[in-house]
C-alpha cells in the first residue's frame, strides 16, 4: 500500500508517488490525451477506510514488467509458470502470515480490499490490458479489464477482472486464476461510504517439480538419441493433482462526519466557495472474509511414492474451509480543523469471529468427519497521525488483544517521514519502527489433511524492526538500511524421509512439519537505488544486501540486484514514446525455499538433500511503445538461457520458463 503522507482534512491524500516511493507533483495539468481532466483513483486501507490517492494506470515507464510473477525487479523465487506461487528473496518485503494462509503465495493476483482501486471521473473510464507469452497449446495469457463511472461527483461505481491462463511450459503445471470485484463509494459532506465485493478462483496443476534437474542444467547428458528434450516433454514427479482456492470478500466502511463549513477563497482570490471541514468522525468497518481449499488427487498410486503419509487413504479429495467476520468501530478527532489541531487522534475497538473447518479423526481413525474450530478476538487499539504540511509527517498505530484466542496478541507501529531542502533540492528521510507480539497463524496451530497433520502449541512470534531511508530526487539516489530481531522464528520444515531401494539409491517420501526456533534471529537488510541519466540513456540500478543471522532457518542470498539499460525517446513530435533495452535480475547463491505441493506453500530445504540455487543473470530485451492511450511492449525472455555454469532454477526442481517471446497492450477509453 502507497504512504498515507500528504492526507488533507477530507482524509485524501495530496501526494502521489514515483517508482521510488517518493511524492510527485499531482498538481500538475493531466495530458487530456492520456487520461481525462479531473479523474483521480485512490486505495482504502482496511482499518478505518482513510483513502490514499494512487496514480491512474497511464504506466509508461516500466510497462514491460507490470505481468512478471518475480516482480518488477526480480525479488521473488517462483515456479515459473504465470501466476504461480511465490516467496520474496528480500525478507524485508515478505508479508507476515495471514489467516488465509493458502492464497499467502499468490500475492501477485490476489486481491484483497485494501487493494481495490476507486476512481473518480467525469466521463466512463475503461482500461483494458493483454498480455501473452509464448504461442500455441502452451502459452501464457493475462486479460484485465476495469471500468469506472460516476452517476454524479459523489457517487461512483465500477468493477475489475483479472484472468489468468497459463497452460504451463512444463508438464502437469496449469494455471487457472480469476479475480473479480465490484466496487461503490459515496462521498458526503457529513457520510461517506466505500464497499466491494470480490471473487478469487484459483485452480493450479502440482507436479512436484521435475524428475531430475539435468534435463535444464545438463541437457545433452539427458538427451533421447542424441534429441534434446523440450520443456514440455520434461517427466514430472506428480500428475493428476490441483490446489484449488476459491474465496470471498464482502467489504464496507462508512464515518459520519460532525463539522462546520467555512468560505474559502480559490487560487486567483476571485471566487469564494464553501468548504466542509470535519472535526469529528465516527467509523465503522466491516470486513467478511471466505474461502475454501480443496486439495485433489486422482493418482494415489504416485501419492504413494512420492508422500510419506497418506492419512485419507484413497479419499480424491481433502477440504479445508476459513471463514471471518471482522467488525471496528472507531471515533477519530479529525487533523487540520483548527491551527491547534496539529494531528489526528482516533480510538478504535475490534471484534473478530473465525472459523475453520477440516477433516478430523474419530475413534483413532482419521478423516472421519469435519470438526469446526471456532476463535473469537477483542481487541483495542489508536492512531495518531499527522499528514499535513510539507516538513514532518508521523503516524503511530497501536493495538492489543484484551480478550478471546489472541489475548496477549499487541502491535505498536510508528513510521514518519522529514523533508528538508539540501542545495537547492528536496531531500526526504523516511522512518520505519514496529514491535509485534503474534499468536501464530490457525493453520501453523492446526491442519489435517491428506499428507500432512498436525495440532501444535505454539509460543508468541515476537518482531521487532527500525528502519531508514533517505531519498534525494535530484540525485536519482535512494538509500535505505534496516535490522529485525524476531524470536520465537515460526517456519514450516522439511522432515522429508528417505528409504534405500534395490539398487541401493535413496528415495525421499515428502512431509512437512511446523517449527519455532525458540532464540532470537537477527536479519540486516540494506538497499541501493541509484539511476543515471546521459541525454536519452538511461541506466537504473538497485542493490539490496542482507544478511541472516541464522542461514539454517531463514536462509537469505546475500546480494539481490537488478539492473536496466535503456534509452529513451520522443518521436513523432513526442506522441510517440519509445523504450529500448535490457534489464537483468540476479542473486546470490542460497538454499532457496523448496516447494510442497500438497499445500502449496514454501518451505526449507531438507538438510540430506538440499542444494544451493542462484548465480544466474535472468536477462530480458524489450522495446516500449506509448501513443496517447495505448501501450505496448515486446520482449525476449530469458536470453541467456543455456549458457554458463548456473541454471535458470529458482526453486528446488522448478525451473523457469524457457526463452520466448512476450508481449503485451493496454488502452484507456474515456469519451
Amino acid at each position: 500500500m502507497q504512504s498515507q503522507y500528504g492526507t488533507s482534512a477530507s482524509g485524501v491524500s495530496s501526494n502521489r508517488f514515483d517508482r521510488n516511493g517518493n511524492p510527485i507533483d499531482t498538481t500538475a495539468v493531466v495530458d487530456a490525451s492520456t487520461v481525462p481532466v479531473g479523474l483521480s483513483s485512490w486505495i482504502i486501507d482496511e482499518r478505518f477506510g482513510n483513502k490514499t490517492i494512487v496514480p491512474v494506470d497511464t504506466l509508461q515507464f516500466g510497462f514491460q514488467n507490470t505481468n512478471d510473477n518475480g516482480g518488477p525487479t526480480g525479488h521473488y523465487t517462483y515456479l515459473g509458470n504465470l501466476g504461480s506461487p511465490r516467496i520474496s528473496h528480500v525478507f524485508f518485503e515478505r508479508a507476515e502470515t495471514t489467516q488465509e494462509f493458502f492464497t499467502d503465495p499468490y500475492d501477485f493476483t490476489y486481491l484483497t480490499p485494501g487493494k481495490v482501486t476507486y476512481t473518480n471521473t467525469k466521463s466512463p473510464f475503461t482500461n483494458l490490458t493483454y498480455y501473452k507469452h509464448g504461442s500455441g497449446r502452451r502459452a501464457e495469457e493475462r486479460f484485465k479489464a476495469y471500468f469506472a463511472v460516476n452517476a454524479n461527483k459523489r457517487l461512483g461505481f465500477g468493477f475489475n477482472i483479472d484472468y489468468i491462463y497459463g497452460r504451463g511450459k512444463y508438464m502437469n503445471q496449469s494455471t487457472a486464476l480469476f479475480n473479480g470485484n465490484l466496487f461503490a463509494y459515496y462521498h458526503g459532506d457529513n457520510y461517506e461510504i466505500h464497499f466491494n465485493f470480490l471473487n478469487n478462483n484459483y485452480k493450479v496443476t502440482e507436479n512436484g517439480g521435475i524428475a531430475d534437474d539435468r534435463y535444464i542444467t545438463h541437457p545433452l547428458d539427458m538427451a533421447d538419441g542424441g534429441r534434446v528434450l523440450n520443456s514440455y516433454e520434461i517427466q514430472t514427479n506428480l500428475e493428476d493433482i490441483w490446489n484449488k482456492n476459491t474465496g470471498y470478500h464482502a467489504f464496507l466502511t462508512h464515518r459520519y462526519n460532525l463539522g462546520f463549513y467555512k468560505d474559502e477563497s480559490t487560487e486567483n482570490d476571485t471566487i469564494v466557495k464553501e468548504v466542509f471541514v470535519p472535526v469529528t468522525s465516527f467509523i465503522h468497518t466491516v470486513k467478511v472474509d471466505m474461502n475454501t481449499r480443496r486439495y485433489i488427487s486422482y493418482n494415489d498410486t504416485q501419492n504413494k511414492n512420492y508422500f510419506k503419509n497418506n492419512y485419507l487413504g484413497n479419499d480424491s479429495t481433502d477440504i479445508t474451509e476459513y471463514m471471518s467476520v471482522k467488525n471496528t468501530v472507531g471515533i477519530s478527532l479529525r487533523e487540520g480543523f483548527n491551527k491547534w489541531a496539529k494531528a489526528g487522534l482516533t480510538a478504535f475497538v475490534s471484534f473478530e469471529h473465525r472459523r475453520f473447518s477440516m477433516t478430523d479423526s474419530i475413534n483413532g481413525k482419521v478423516g472421519q468427519f469435519m470438526r469446526d474450530y471456532k476463535e473469537n478476538t477483542l481487541s483495542v487499539g489508536g492512531q495518531l497521525v499527522k499528514t499535513q504540511g510539507k516538513t514532518i509527517h508521523y503516524d503511530v498505530l497501536g493495538e492489543i488483544a484484551i480478550l478471546g484466542e489472541d489475548i496477549g496478541q499487541f502491535s505498536i507501529e510508528g513510521k514518519g517521514d522529514l523533508n528538508f531542502k539540501l542545495f537547492n533540492d528536496t531531500v526526504r528521510l523516511d522512518a520505519h519502527a514496529y514491535i509485534k507480539n503474534i499468536n501464530p497463524s490457525f493453520y501453523y496451530r492446526h491442519f489435517h489433511s491428506k499428507h500432512y497433520w498436525w495440532d501444535n502449541d505454539l509460543s508468541m512470534i515476537n518482531r521487532t524492526r527500525i528502519e531508514g531511508k533517505l531519498s534525494i530526487d535530484r540525485w536519482r539516489t535512494q538509500l535505505q538500511a534496516g535490522v529485525e530481531n524476531i524470536s520465537n522464528y515460526t517456519y514450516l520444515d522439511n522432515t522429508s524421509v528417505g528409504s534405500s531401494g534395490n539398487n541401493g539409491s535413496t528415495t525421499y517420501k515428502n512431509d512437512v512439519a511446523v517449527k519455532q526456533f525458540s532464540g532470537s534471529i537477527q536479519v540486516f537488510n540494506a538497499k541501493l537505488r541509484q539511476d543515471f541519466k546521459l541525454g536519452i540513456l538511461h541506466l537504473d540500478n538497485e542493490i539490496v544486501y542482507q544478511k541472516s543471522s541464522n542461514s539454517s532457518v531463514l536462509p537469505l542470498p546475500d546480494l539481490v540486484l537488478y539492473h536496466n539499460l535503456y534509452i529513451r525517446a520522443g518521436l513523432a513530435k513526442k506522441v510517440l514514446t519509445v523504450e529500448l533495452g535490457a534489464d537483468v535480475r540476479y542473486f546470490t547463491q542460497y538454499y532457496a525455499p523448496d516447494y510442497a505441493p500438497a499445500i502449496g506453500q514454501f518451505y526449507l530445504q531438507n538438510p540430506e538433500t538440499k542444494y544451493k540455487l542462484g548465480g544466474y543473470p535472468l536477462v530480458n530485451g524489450y522495446i516500449n511503445l506509448h501513443l496517447k492511450r495505448t501501450r505496448i511492449y515486446v520482449m525476449m525472455y530469458n536470453l541467456v538461457q543455456g549458457t554458463g555454469e548456473k541454471s535458470y532454477i529458482f526453486a528446488p526442481h522448478y525451473p523457469l520458463n524457457p526463452r520466448g517471446f512476450k508481449f503485451g497492450i493496454s488502452w484507456n477509453f474515456f469519451d
